[in-house]
């Protein structure tokens, strides 16, 4: 397989000098921050939100107890407003709003729940052994790989192959070329063995889409 790859060693003891069922703590935690994508971003617009409602908050509270104007509105205006929706406030714009809203609470859920994993993939049980190396592959090196292999075996050009890789799924598109059909099988068995040759952890299914229609042959 020729590809890059980025590689990530360790020791195969821990600090203390102790193994960890074989496996190093910290290559772990590198393999994890190498596959997962980090939340900080979302965290910290999470906690700028929070804190510019907060910080408004408490200047309006302070400007009413000083007896000034408000800046925008009262906080105990803002609040009867509030009680009394959706009087007050068109139907449209309360649903734009309310559609903002919830948009923006999906994201955040979404990311706290979901994975949050990064297009590659481990190689599976080269790291599970103590003093191995961990080596993770972006998904762009192995659609090239897979590319080539199915380019071959449907005996098409570079630009009628299309792999799309995903976590647990290759999908490898290919469009013949007229009048020289392309074995949906043939095609399979080869996309998989290349596949099975990586050893990728998780392992992907493939998918074969052949268009119904070819591509005039140059």
């Amino acid at each position: 397989m020729s590809s890059s790859v980025e590689t990530r060693t360790g020791s195969n003891r821990s600090p203390g000098g102790r193994h960890n069922n074989g496996r190093h703590p910290d290559l772990a935690r590198i393999v994890r921050r190498e596959t997962h994508s980090s939340r900080a971003a979302v965290a910290i617009a999470a906690a700028v939100l929070v804190m510019v409602l907060a910080g408004y908050g408490l200047l309006e509270a302070a400007v009413h107890a000083i007896g000034q104007p408000p800046w925008l509105i009262e906080p105990q205006v803002a609040a009867e407003r509030l009680t009394a929706l959706p009087a007050g406030i068109s139907p449209l714009l309360l649903g734009a709003i309310g559609a903002v809203l919830a948009m923006l609470g999906l994201i955040f859920f979404l990311n706290g729940i979901a994975p949050g994993r990064r297009a590659r993939h481990t190689l599976a049980g080269a790291w599970h052994e103590a003093g191995r190396p961990a080596v993770v592959i972006d998904d762009e090196v192995i659609a090239s790989s897979l590319a080539r292999r199915a380019r071959l075996a449907a005996n098409v050009m570079p630009e009628q192959v299309m792999v799309v890789v995903s976590q647990r799924q290759v999908m490898v598109n290919v469009r013949p070329t007229s009048g020289v059909p392309v074995d949906g099988d043939s095609l399979l068995a080869a996309v998989q063995d290349e596949l099975d040759q990586m050893a990728l952890d998780p392992q992907p299914a493939v998918r074969i889409n052949v268009a119904p229609s070819g591509v005039v042959g140059a």
